[in-house]
C-alpha cells in the first residue's frame, strides 16, 4: 500500500480542490478520504479505479444533496492503494469503524455475540458462556444474539443434559456435591457420582443438539426412559421424562427453526422517516439462535443498497461470516462483497436476496421485526425529545442538551471510592460513554467534595486537552451533580479553576426527609427550586440521578470484591493466575507462601527454578 496525503497549505473547497488530485492518480485500486478544512474526515470510499471515482466528484453534476454538500466541505484528500478491490473494501469498512465519518452509513453498536463453549480443558468437559477471541480448547457454538438467549439454552441444556458449568479449580475442591446437583442440573462429576464414560457420552449429546442432530437426541432419551420404566426404575424414568421436557422447552423458546437453512444470517433492513433499523437473525445447526436490532446512522437520502452495503461489511468487520448471508436488499457488489466476507472466513460465502421459499419467508419475519422495533424507536426517541425540552426550560437552559453528564461517586468510610459519570442525550442513555474514575489522591475519608474535584479537574483537563476547540460532540451541554449547595459551590470552583465557563451545571438533592418527589435543584447564586410531583421532567431527572447512583455503587462493590481477593502474589512478576492457583493450593494461603523457604517452593507443580527465586526475593528482599 502507498499512502498520498494533501499538504498544509491553503487550498479551495470543493470540485476545485478535487480537480487537483486527478494528476496524481491512476487506474488503481484503494480508499479515499475527503476531509474538511480542520482536517476532519467527512467521508471514505472504496474504489476500483481511483482516478475515475475521484473524476465523478470533481465535476460539477448529477450529484444527490447529500453528496453535493460533502462536495462543497471537501478542502484535500487523502488516498490508500490496494493491490485488489477486495482488499480496498475491507480497508473502507475497516476505517469508517475507525474513524465514523460525518457522511458514511455508519454501524454504531459495535458489540459482541456470545457463544456457548464446551471446553476441553478438563476431563469432565464444562459448559459455559463463551464472548470474545476463542483462545481456550474446545468446540464454540454461536453466535447467539444476546447473553439472555444464552442463558436460557443453558438453563434447559443443564436440565438435559447434567454437564457441570462450575470452574475447575471448584471441581478439584469439592467434597460434597453442589446445589445444583441436588435440584438435578449437575450429574456430580466432583466426587464421582457419574464415571468419565457416561459424563463423556452426555458431551457427546449435548453437541448433537447444538449442531442440530435433536432428533437423534430425543429418540435416544426416548427409548432410555421406556427402558427404566419397563424395568420399574421409575424414579429415573421420571428423571428421564424431565429431560425430554427440558429439551422441547429449548425447541420451542427458538421459535422459527427452518429446516432448509442449517447456517446463515438473516438481515432485513427498514428505513423510515430518515432512519433505519436492521434486524439480524442468527440461525445456526437447522436453530433459530435470537435476533438483534441495530440502528445505522443515515442521512435518509442513500438509496438501500448503499445502507445494505455498508451494514453489512462494517457488521463482519470483526466477525466470522456464516455460509450464507441472506438480506433483504440486493446490493449495488454482491460479488465483491462475497469474495471479501470469503477471503476472511476462508471459505465460500454466498449473498442471497431470496424471492420466494422459506428463506424469503424467514427475510418477511424479519422485515417485521426491523419495521416495528424501528417504530417503537421513533415513539420512544419523540417522547425523548420532549423530555428534553422540557428539561431546558424547567433549568431555564438556552437550548434543549444533546448531551448530560450525570455524576455521583461510592465508597464505604472512604476505602474503595470511585466516582462514575453516566451519559443521557437524545436517543436515552449511552452506555457506551459511561467511564467510572478510580479515586487516587490522598483524600479524607468521606469527603464527597474531594472526591468530585478529582473526577471533575480529571474529566474536563482530558477533555481540554483532547477537544480544546470543542469540535467533537463529547462536551456536555449540562451537569448534573447529586448534592446541594454545598457541592455545586465546589463545583463552581473546580470549573472556574479549569476555566470552563459555558457549561451549566444543576445540583440535584433529596429534598426534605430525602423523599422522592421532593428534589430540591441548586444553582450557584440562586435560590433552590422544586418541580410538580407528577411532572414528567421530574421523574426523568430522577431516572437519569438513580441510574448515576447504580453504576457508581456497581462499580464500588466491583472495585472491593477485587480487593477483598486480592493477595501479594497479584504483584510478583511472573505469578499468573495458574502459578498464584497453584501456589496457594500447596500452601494455603498467601502469608504462608511468604514464609516459605527457597526448597519448598521449588517443590510445588509448575513453578520454575526461576520463578520460585523471584517469588522467593519478592518477599525476602533484604532479609
Amino acid at each position: 500500500m502507498t499512502e498520498t496525503a494533501e499538504q498544509n497549505v491553503y487550498l479551495p473547497k470543493g470540485h476545485a480542490v478535487i480537480q487537483s488530485y486527478l494528476r496524481q492518480l491512476d487506474g488503481s485500486p484503494g480508499v479515499y478520504r475527503m476531509l474538511d478544512a480542520q482536517a476532519r474526515v467527512l467521508y471514505v470510499g472504496k474504489a476500483r479505479n481511483l482516478r475515475a471515482r475521484v473524476s465523478s466528484y470533481a465535476r460539477p453534476g448529477d450529484h444527490s444533496p447529500r453528496i453535493a454538500r460533502m462536495i462543497a466541505e471537501t478542502a484535500s484528500m487523502m488516498f490508500l492503494t490496494t493491490r485488489t478491490e477486495t482488499e480496498a473494501l475491507l480497508l473502507e469498512q475497516n476505517l469508517i469503524k475507525q474513524l465514523k465519518p460525518r457522511y458514511n452509513v455508519l454501524l454504531r453498536d459495535d458489540k459482541s455475540f456470545p457463544n456457548i463453549l464446551v471446553s476441553r480443558e478438563h476431563r469432565f468437559a464444562q459448559i459455559k458462556k463463551h464472548r470474545g477471541a476463542k483462545t481456550e480448547k474446545g468446540d464454540y457454538f454461536g453466535p447467539f444474539a444476546s447473553a439472555g438467549a444464552v442463558n436460557r439454552t443453558l438453563n434447559q441444556l443443564q436440565k438435559v443434559f447434567l454437564l457441570r458449568n462450575c470452574a475447575d479449580s471448584v471441581l478439584e475442591s469439592r467434597t460434597r456435591p453442589c446445589l445444583l446437583y441436588q435440584i438435578k442440573r449437575c450429574s456430580g462429576p466432583c466426587v464421582g457420582l457419574i464415571d468419565e464414560a457416561s459424563y463423556a457420552a452426555s458431551v457427546a449429546d449435548a453437541k448433537r443438539f447444538l449442531e442440530g442432530k435433536t432428533t437423534g437426541v430425543q429418540e435416544a432419551l426416548a427409548a432410555e426412559m421406556a427402558a427404566a420404566a419397563e424395568a420399574m426404575e421409575y424414579e429415573r424414568a421420571a428423571a428421564l421424562r424431565d429431560r425430554i421436557r427440558a429439551l422441547t422447552q429449548v425447541q420451542t423458546a427458538q421459535g422459527i427453526n427452518p429446516r432448509g437453512v442449517a447456517e446463515a444470517d438473516i438481515i432485513a433492513l427498514h428505513v423510515e422517516n430518515g432512519q433505519a433499523c436492521v434486524q439480524v437473525f442468527f440461525i445456526r445447526a437447522n436453530q433459530n439462535w435470537g435476533n438483534h436490532d441495530f440502528y445505522p446512522r443515515i442521512s435518509g437520502e442513500e438509496d438501500l443498497a448503499e445502507v445494505m452495503e455498508a451494514f453489512v461489511g462494517q457488521f463482519y468487520d470483526n466477525r466470522e461470516p456464516p455460509r450464507q448471508v441472506i438480506m433483504s436488499h440486493a446490493l449495488d457488489n454482491p460479488d465483491l462483497m462475497a469474495a471479501a466476507l470469503a477471503e476472511k472466513a476462508g471459505r465460500k460465502v454466498e449473498m442471497l436476496v431470496p424471492q420466494r421459499g422459506e428463506k424469503a419467508e424467514l427475510i418477511e419475519n424479519a422485515a417485521r421485526n426491523a419495521r416495528e422495533s424501528l417504530a417503537r424507536r421513533m415513539s420512544e426517541s419523540a417522547t425523548q425529545a420532549k423530555l428534553l425540552r422540557g428539561l431546558a426550560e424547567a433549568l431555564d437552559l438556552d437550548a434543549p442538551p444533546r448531551r448530560i453528564e450525570v455524576y455521583d461517586n461510592s465508597h464505604i468510610m472512604g476505602t474503595n471510592a470511585v466516582g462514575a459519570m453516566i451519559v443521557a442525550g437524545a436517543e436515552g442513555l449511552e452506555k457506551g460513554q459511561y467511564r467510572k474514575f478510580n479515586i487516587k489522591g490522598d483524600i479524607a475519608p468521606g469527603d464527597d467534595f474531594a472526591m468530585m474535584k478529582e473526577v471533575l479537574t480529571r474529566r474536563f483537563e482530558r477533555l481540554l486537552k483532547e477537544d480544546p476547540d470543542r469540535k467533537t460532540a463529547a462536551w456536555p451541554d449540562l451537569l448534573l451533580i447529586d448534592g446541594g449547595a454545598g457541592q455545586i459551590s465546589a463545583v463552581a470552583e473546580i470549573m472556574a479553576g479549569l476555566g470552563v465557563d459555558d457549561v451549566p451545571f444543576v445540583g440535584v438533592a433529596k429534598g426534605v426527609d430525602r423523599d422522592h418527589g421532593k428534589e430540591e435543584f441548586h444553582r450557584v447564586g440562586e435560590r433552590p427550586f422544586a418541580l410538580q410531583r407528577n411532572d414528567p421532567v421530574l421523574y426523568f431527572i430522577q431516572r437519569l440521578r438513580d441510574e448515576a447512583h447504580r453504576f457508581a455503587i456497581g462499580t464500588h462493590r466491583a472495585k472491593r470484591a477485587k480487593a477483598v481477593g486480592a493477595t501479594p502474589l497479584d504483584d510478583i512478576p511472573g505469578v499468573g493466575a495458574t502459578r498464584k492457583r497453584a501456589l496457594l493450593a500447596h500452601f494455603g494461603s498467601a502469608k504462608a507462601v511468604s514464609r516459605a523457604a527457597l526448597a519448598d517452593l521449588k517443590a510445588v507443580e509448575g513453578i520454575s527454578d526461576s520463578i520460585a527465586e523471584t517469588i522467593y526475593g519478592f518477599f525476602h528482599e533484604g532479609g
